[in-house]
Order: structure tokens, then sequence, then C-alpha cells
């Protein structure tokens, strides 16, 4: 099985989190993606810089990490790279408007697209595409789910999780 990030030369490692399994693709210079999957598509093939974001997710989940220090090669078009950098400025337990996100790429009327290539982040929680909310604070797309988003807002803020959903 092949994938859009996945060749003879990339490494692949999964991480059980608390929200569910995912799936860790790297090359020999950065991770080019962290998904969510039901089940494992690949048999393992870890590398040391699979291991390092394994390590890094870990901390993360135990409360021990607030932002990542690995290299990262998300594929995309040079607007959805602009987007995720930009997404990669919020800092841990805050959050921004896909309002705000448009303003920080420069022109408000660019919601909808920002919005389309938050969607599209390919390297989850590591870029921070949970952080974006509604104008009105509430809670609106995450190709993880909304539960996820909701359970990781919580985690961030620093509430106790009672429960998954």
């Amino acid at each position: 099985m092949q994938c859009k990030n996945f060749s003879l030369n990339s490494s692949v490692q999964y991480f059980e989190s608390p929200i569910g399994l995912l799936e860790i693709l790297a090359d020999d210079d950065a991770i080019a993606s962290v998904l969510f999957k039901e089940e494992k598509s690949f048999n393992e093939n870890p590398s040391a810089l699979t291991q390092k974001c394994y390590d890094q997710l870990s901390e993360y989940f135990s409360g021990k990490r607030n932002s990542f220090s690995i290299p990262l090669k998300p594929s995309g078009t040079s607007f959805q790279i602009q987007v995720w950098s930009e997404l990669q400025k919020i800092p841990h337990n805050k959050t921004i408007s896909y309002l705000e996100l448009a303003r920080r790429l420069g022109d408000e009327k660019k919601i909808r697209a920002a919005g389309t290539a938050n969607g599209k982040n390919p390297i989850t929680i590591i870029i921070p595409c949970h952080r974006v909310i509604g104008s009105d604070g509430s809670l609106v797309g995450y190709g993880g789910g909304l539960w996820r988003k909701k359970w990781l807002l919580e985690f961030e803020s620093g509430k106790k999780q009672t429960s998954m959903f």
C-alpha cells in the first residue's frame, strides 16, 4: 500500500495516544505526517527520527512537553505550507479563530481557504490545527473529529480528562 507521503525510503512508527492510534511517517530528514488511523496500515519500520517524534508525543501526552523540536516536512501547496507555518506560532493552551488566522495571513478574505488548508494539515498535534476555533468560540472543523479537538484543548488547558467523549 502506498500513500502520498510514503516511499521505499520512508520509516513508519505507531503511537497509541489517549485519543487514538497515530501513524508517524518520516523520510531521512523530517517528519512527513502524523495522522490518526483506525488501524496500522504498514509494518513498522522505525528510525531515529520517528522514535524522536514518538518520544516527544509521549512527553506531550504525559504533560511534560508544550512544544515540539523535530524537523517537519509536510507536503502541500505553498499556501498550505504558509498556513501550517502560521499554526506553529499558536502557543500551547491558546486558541485563535479562523478569522484571526486569515488576518495573520494578511487577508480576512482568505478565511475559507485558511480553514480548508487547516483541515488538510498532515502533521496533527505537532502542527496544532486543533487550536483554531470559530469566531464565537465554538469548536468547528477538525479532521480527527471534534471530540478529539475538544479533548486536546481541554488537555492543554489543564482540565482533568474524565472522558474521551
